[in-house]
């Protein structure tokens, strides 16, 4: 399929209407999913009540799409993004969608929307966002009856131009998630409590907070939209540990290709804030689906920066191997485990 005439490798990170997106319903009345379709329409009709505007009852995705050095487009293991919204839905109390309807849907959805995926070699990726909201009138506080599920996709660029520098962030004292909460699901909810935060860090010069436990405030948990990742004065892989963290697929990939690629030891475990401001580390960076590592370079901590090893100029080394190993596997250029990689077309 001929590609759409766009300046791929100077696309940003923001929305750009694709031709296609699936949607699939929920009613009470017949107590499941209906089997879904493509359609145009870009736009969503609802109550002014619908239970997603009232009490935000929504949980969502993100994965890419890309084309890999032999040509063909793929997903990275979306079978771990239906386990996780089905974990979020269940959470929400809505009506979780199987995981074959899932897979089902990003291959429609991608194969409809092939002339958006860019080209091999430019940077970019098609995003692919699936979400579930519930969409009949809800005015006392309780689940919704109907439900709706999207995906729509969207051409964007490469998370870093110019190459991954790293970033100055920050130790916040706003609160992430509660006790027991919602941090450990992809709820929408999570994020608005975040744009507070986001927004004074990015107006004082930071790129982004770095969130501790609520309970005691000692305990590493992660970012507004990212994990953690650190490496230790032993080579090893430490990997922050909560309950109230978000189960990134691509921490768990980069888990695994330390293990088995790299021949690093891993150590997933709680990690104080004390063995930072203590130098215990000297390589940390966030991770995610966008720029899959994004190095941090120092740590504003309350008045005093904690600087890493790594420095302020590039990527250190092992987050360097890690970023570059795992996007080899992406792209088609080192083998995959099996089951990582989904074809579409």
């Amino acid at each position: 399929m001929a590609k759409q005439n766009l300046d791929w490798s100077n696309l940003g990170f923001t929305y750009m209407k694709t031709d296609k997106r699936y949607v699939a319903n929920y009613t009470r009345e017949t107590g499941q999913w209906d089997e879904g379709a493509l359609v145009d329409d870009s736009n969503i009709v609802m109550s002014e009540d619908a239970g997603v505007l009232q009490y935000a009852q929504t949980v969502f995705e993100g994965l890419k799409a890309y084309e890999t050095k032999d040509g063909r487009v793929v997903c990275f293991r979306p079978n771990l993004n239906a386990r996780r919204l089905h974990d979020s839905a269940v959470r929400l109390e809505m009506p979780p969608l199987s995981e074959d309807q899932f897979l089902d849907s990003i291959r429609q959805v991608v194969a409809a929307n092939e002339s958006w995926v860019p080209p091999y070699g430019s940077g970019a990726t098609l995003y692919v966002r699936p979400y579930m909201f519930g969409i009949s009138p809800v005015i006392g506080v309780k689940p919704a009856d109907d439900y709706q599920y999207r995906v729509f996709t969207t051409p964007v660029g490469p998370y870093f131009k110019g190459g991954a520098k790293p970033i100055y962030v920050r130790i916040t004292d706003y609160d992430r998630a509660a006790p027991h909460g919602t941090g450990n699901i992809k709820a929408g909810l999570n994020y608005a409590m975040s744009l507070k935060a986001i927004m004074e860090a990015h107006r004082e010069g930071f790129a982004e907070n770095i969130y501790l436990d609520p309970a005691t405030r000692t305990y590493l948990e992660e970012t507004g939209g990212a994990n953690i990742l650190l490496i230790d004065q032993d080579d090893h892989l430490i990997v922050p540990k909560s309950d109230s963290i978000l189960p990134s697929v691509t921490r768990r990939s980069l888990v695994y290709v330390a293990e088995h690629y790299l021949g690093m030891k891993v150590d997933e475990r709680p990690v104080t804030i004390q063995e930072v401001r203590e130098g215990s580390f000297k390589e940390c960076g966030l991770c995610g689906t966008a720029a899959v590592i994004s190095p941090i370079g120092k740590i504003h901590d309350h008045g005093k920066d904690i600087c890493f090893a790594s420095g302020m100029e590039e990527m250190g080394p092992w987050m360097t191997k890690l970023r570059q190993t795992l996007l080899g596997i992406q792209e088609g250029i080192i083998e995959a485990p099996e089951g990582w990689i989904f074809e579409v077309c």
